[in-house]
C-alpha cells in the first residue's frame, strides 16, 4: 500500500509548484453573483439590462462580441441601413439626377469609403451602449456563457480566463445564426452570410441570393445599385414572403 504522509506545504516546495499554481488559479478562474444576468448583449439583451439595472437590481450582460449591440447593431440592421442610403444616393446621381436637370460629369464609386462609413455609423452607436452600461452601473462580462444549474453561469471570457456568475434571474437573449446549406461552405469571400455581404472589398458581377426575405432584399438592392446582377431565389411563392401579403 502506498501512503502519502508528507504535509501540503512540503509537497508544493518539494515539487516547486505552489507559486505558479496559485498564479494559475487566480489567472483561471473567478466568481461573482448578482440579481439579474442577462446573456446576450443585443436589442433585446442590452434593454433588458439597462432596464433591470435601473430597477435597482445589481446587473451584468453576458456578450461573446467584443461589441455591445447584437447582430442587430453590429452586422446587421445598422450596417445594412448605411449601405442602402449611400447606394441609393450612389444610384440617383449616376442614374437619376441628369432627367431632374442635375448633371454631373464624373460620378464614381469609392467602396472603401462608403464601407468606412458605415463602420462609423456602427461604432458611435455600439460606443453609447457602452455609455448607458456605465451609467447604469451595468456589468458587460466579455465571453461565452454556460448554464452549470438553474443560478449558476460558467464564462469562457474571452481573454482565455474562466469566470463563475450567480444570479437569482437569468434573461436568455443570444439571438441566432445563419442557416448553413449541406455542401456549401462559408467562406466569408465567395459563398457568404450577410454579415460578409456587408463587407466585400469589391462589386461582383454577379450575385445569386438564397432568400428574398427582408435581409435578402435590402443586400441584394445595395449591391445591384453599386453595379453588381442580382438574383434572388426564394422557397415561397412571393418574395418578402414574411411581409405583409399586399406590400409582398
Amino acid at each position: 500500500m502506498f501512503s502519502l504522509s508528507v504535509s501540503a506545504n512540503k509537497s508544493a516546495k518539494a515539487l516547486n509548484i505552489s507559486r505558479p499554481v496559485s498564479n494559475l488559479l487566480r489567472l483561471y478562474s473567478s466568481s461573482a453573483e448578482y440579481d439579474t444576468v442577462v446573456i446576450g448583449g443585443g436589442p433585446g439583451g442590452y434593454v433588458a439590462a439597462i432596464k433591470a439595472a435601473q430597477l435597482g437590481q445589481k446587473t451584468a450582460c453576458i456578450e461573446m462580441r467584443s461589441t455591445l449591440g447584437g447582430t442587430c447593431l453590429n452586422v446587421g440592421c445598422i450596417p445594412s441601413k448605411s449601405l442602402l442610403n449611400n447606394s441609393h444616393f450612389y444610384h440617383q446621381a449616376k442614374h437619376d439626377f441628369k432627367s431632374r436637370g442635375i448633371e454631373l460629369s464624373d460620378v464614381k464609386l469609392n467602396l472603401d469609403q462608403m464601407l468606412s462609413e458605415k463602420e462609423k455609423s456602427v461604432t458611435g452607436l455600439t460606443k453609447g451602449i457602452e455609455f448607458l452600461f456605465k451609467k447604469n452601473k451595468v456589468d458587460w462580462i466579455k465571453g461565452k456563457g454556460t448554464f452549470v444549474n438553474s443560478n449558476q453561469v460558467d464564462v469562457a471570457l474571452n481573454d482565455g480566463k474562466n469566470s463563475s456568475i450567480k444570479a437569482k434571474n437569468f434573461i436568455i437573449a443570444t439571438g441566432s445564426v445563419p442557416t448553413e446549406i449541406p455542401g456549401f461552405e462559408i467562406d466569408e469571400s465567395q459563398i457568404v452570410t450577410s454579415t460578409g455581404a456587408l463587407s466585400l472589398k469589391k462589386v461582383p458581377k454577379k450575385m445569386i441570393v438564397i432568400g428574398a426575405g427582408v435581409i435578402g432584399l435590402e443586400l441584394g438592392s445595395v449591391w445591384s445599385r453599386l453595379g453588381a446582377e442580382v438574383t434572388a431565389i426564394e422557397f415561397m411563392p412571393e418574395v418578402g414572403a414574411g411581409m405583409d401579403a399586399e406590400i409582398a
